[in-house]
């Protein structure tokens, strides 16, 4: 299994792992994660099928960036994690990958988290000057208007807003 030969290979690099009905997750650290992405490569992992976010709010460090990664020759498939705080940097897989360039626009651009070293790190999914990130926690969902400077009574394109909340 992928998990005894991540061990053997890259000892301490792996924060956390547990398997679910077949699912394998392997947490790394954000540092070790190039690293990491080089070893499942040649372990055959060598389709990244997915890289996503889960913003946990309240917790410290607040995002978790997902990666679902596929065996070609054995089928096996594995999530893997790299927690990351509000604002730090997450190196970059399309020079591994290159699935990764518009997965990793989305999470910058949804959720706001950065990566070092990609090719065209811009928005891919709101306009260049939306203000915030859609998919964080802190997001208003209770009809407020978010785009609403509530002191002056204009939106951050500068026409006038309902301040009724």
């Amino acid at each position: 299994m992928i998990i005894e030969r991540f061990e053997e290979q890259l000892p301490g690099a792996l924060l956390d792992s547990h398997d679910f009905r077949g699912d394998v997750t392997a947490v790394v650290p954000v540092g070790r994660l190039l690293e990491v992405a080089d070893f499942l490569f040649a372990e055959g992992f060598q389709q990244l099928l997915d890289v996503t976010a889960v913003d946990w709010f309240e917790r410290d460090p607040r995002f978790d960036v997902v990666y679902h990664l596929l065996n070609l020759v054995s089928q096996e498939r594995l999530r893997l994690k790299v927690q990351v705080r509000e604002g730090e940097m997450v190196p970059s897989l399309t020079g591994r990958y290159k699935s990764a360039d518009w997965s990793e626009r989305e999470v910058f651009d949804l959720f706001g988290i950065p990566f070092s070293d990609h090719p065209n790190l811009e928005r891919l999914l709101m306009w260049k000057d939306f203000p915030g990130h859609p998919l964080r926690k802190d997001f208003p969902l209770d009809g407020g208007d978010a785009f609403c400077n509530s002191d002056t009574g204009t939106s951050y394109a500068g026409r006038a807003c309902s301040l009724n909340s």
